[in-house]
C-alpha cells in the first residue's frame, strides 16, 4: 500500500514541485509566516474571493506564463489542490490571470493567463512574474480552482511585506503566499483547499 503524502509531511519537508523539486527554505523567506494552513481533517476551505472585471475564459493550457525578456520578477508558484480530509486532489482545473508588472491586464490576448490541471498527487507548477500594483490593489494573482466535477473556488493570492496590503480592502492574510528567493526567481508556495 502506498501512502498519499498528507499536506502536513510536505510542508515539513519544505521541498516540492511537479517535475522538479523546490526547496523553500523558512530562514529565507521575507517575512515569518505559517505554512499556508496546517492541514488537519475537517479544515475550511480555502478563503474564497471576487473574480473582479478582468477575469478571460479559454485561456490556454500551459503551466509557463513567463515570457523570454518579459519585464519583472520572475516567480514560480508551486503546491496542491487538496480536499478538507486533506487527501490530493489529482486533474483539478487551476485557472490563473494577473496584471503585468506596471498593473495592467491583457484583455485582448492572453498574455499572463493560463490554465492547467494537477498531477496524479494533485500538484501544479506555475511560472510568471509578481505581478505590479495598480490604483486601490496590492500586488495578487486571480485563480480559480475546480475539482473534476466539483464546485468553482475563485480566489486571489497575495504576497508578503507588500505595503499595499495594509490599504487594499480585499488583502486576506490567510491568502498569503509563502516566498523565497531561489536563483533570480522568487520561490512561492501555495496549497488549495477546496471543499
Amino acid at each position: 500500500m502506498i501512502d498519499t503524502p498528507t499536506r502536513r509531511t510536505v510542508l515539513g519537508a519544505g521541498v516540492f514541485a511537479a517535475g522538479s523539486l523546490l526547496s523553500i527554505d523558512a530562514a529565507l523567506a521575507q517575512a515569518p509566516l505559517a505554512p499556508t494552513p496546517a492541514c488537519h481533517d475537517g479544515d475550511a476551505a480555502t478563503l474564497a474571493q471576487t473574480e473582479g472585471p478582468y477575469f478571460k475564459p479559454s485561456s490556454p493550457e500551459r503551466f509557463e506564463l513567463f515570457e523570454e525578456g518579459m519585464a519583472g520578477q520572475p516567480i514560480e508558484l508551486v503546491g496542491f489542490v487538496l480536499t478538507r480530509a486533506c487527501k490530493p486532489v489529482a486533474g483539478a482545473l487551476l485557472d490563473f490571470w494577473q496584471a503585468d508588472d506596471k498593473g495592467r491586464y491583457d484583455n485582448s490576448g492572453f498574455r499572463l493567463r493560463g490554465h492547467q490541471f494537477t498531477d496524479a498527487e494533485g500538484r501544479y507548477r506555475l511560472r510568471s512574474i509578481v505581478p505590479g500594483i495598480y490604483p486601490g490593489r496590492t500586488r495578487h494573482i486571480h485563480v480559480k480552482v475546480q475539482p473534476h466535477g466539483g464546485r468553482v473556488l475563485t480566489t486571489q493570492l497575495y504576497f508578503p511585506g507588500e505595503q499595499q496590503n495594509r490599504s487594499d480592502g480585499l488583502f486576506r492574510k490567510e491568502l498569503l503566499v509563502r516566498t523565497a528567493k531561489n536563483a533570480g526567481w522568487l520561490a512561492g508556495r501555495f496549497d488549495f483547499v477546496v471543499g
